[in-house]
């Protein structure tokens, strides 16, 4: 399933009402259960064991800083070429209030790697050059390991 073509324009503010792991999030849409939003462009480590991925170095940490960023917020939603992943999840950049880019915080802070799936690479050079710089500066994911020093 490739996803339909979808706007890039923004529907509105979504509050958050949970945050799954470091790059998926529940918002209230309106509906009854409320919609999966899957970051584009990142992918964070899992913070737990799961039925196709094991638990990920700096998982928990990833999932604890989202929480942070998204607790009683509310965000907007951009889309890129295709709306929906082969799970259904609806695939979106993130927006806060403030204007802070949540994709691009995850990754300039070392909480997230850069995932690149095309046709929705609209800002893949930016997360590209935001984790370089995030792996110079040891942030994160980066951070030099207590047991290798």
């Amino acid at each position: 399933m490739s996803g339909q073509a979808a706007s890039s324009e923004p529907e509105g503010w979504f509050t958050v009402t949970r945050v799954v792991d470091g790059d998926t999030f529940w918002v209230d849409d309106g509906s009854e259960k409320g919609l999966k939003i899957r970051l584009i462009g990142i992918d964070a480590p899992e913070p737990r064991n799961t039925g196709t991925r094991p638990k990920g170095f700096f998982g928990a940490e990833s999932s604890g800083y989202l929480q942070e960023l998204l607790r009683d917020k509310r965000v907007r939603l951009e889309y890129d070429v295709s709306r929906y992943d082969r799970y259904r999840r609806t695939l979106a950049y993130a927006y806060l209030e403030d204007g802070t880019f949540v994709n691009a915080e995850l990754v300039r802070n070392g909480y997230a790697m850069v995932m690149t799936m095309p046709p929705n690479v609209k800002y893949a050079d930016t997360f590209n050059e935001l984790a370089s710089k995030a792996r110079k500066q040891k942030k994160g994911l980066w951070k030099e390991s207590p047991s290798l020093k």
